[in-house]
């Protein structure tokens, strides 16, 4: 089996490597990475455009596959937080007709992160670095904004496994979807 990842992130394309290794029928897969453009802001500002985002990763890179996979993350509003947003991941899995989608859980950012992010228009990579929270320009693909906050206990990686796992409840509930 031939899977495509919409990303040559090494924790987006090893995170679907480890989820799927705990499918049978996707055990064995052949998981590639491949450099596209994500067709959405750099750092997606809400969880339509977020989707958006994941959805188009997914299709253009649909070739010569099985299944295709799309991960974006990306903010999206939620009432009562004291920013107003939180991060969060999706995850698309085309089979070359239909889109199955999931989510990972959200954590809020900091206020002065969210500050710089629509005040400098920065994704969370350069609004961490920018606030002195991390010195790491690129903490998006190590642990992450989850990895530094919740000090090691849930990465990036964790929680880009947990989108891909709810997404793969269509594809292992056929009969349901």
């Amino acid at each position: 089996m031939k899977i495509n990842v919409g990303s040559k992130n090494n924790i987006k394309v090893s995170a679907v490597k480890e989820a799927l290794d705990l499918y049978q029928d996707f055990k064995n897969a052949a998981v590639e990475g491949m450099s596209i453009q994500s067709a959405v802001s750099e750092q997606p500002k809400s969880m339509e455009e977020t989707v958006r985002g994941a959805l188009h990763r997914a299709k253009i890179v649909f070739q010569n596959c099985d299944y295709s996979f799309g991960i974006e993350s990306g903010l999206m509003q939620v009432p009562n937080t004291k920013t107003g947003y939180m991060d969060f991941t999706v995850c698309a899995i085309y089979d070359g007709q239909r889109f199955h989608l999931g989510l990972s859980p959200a954590l809020e950012c900091p206020p002065i992160v969210i500050q710089r992010v629509f005040a400098d228009n920065l994704d969370l990579d350069g609004a961490l670095h920018q606030s002195g929270i991390t010195q790491n320009q690129d903490i998006g693909s190590a642990e992450g904004m989850i990895g530094l906050l919740t000090k090691g206990r849930i990465t990036r990686k964790d929680y880009t496994k947990q989108a891909i796992m709810m997404a793969m409840i269509h594809l292992e509930n056929k009969e349901y979807y």
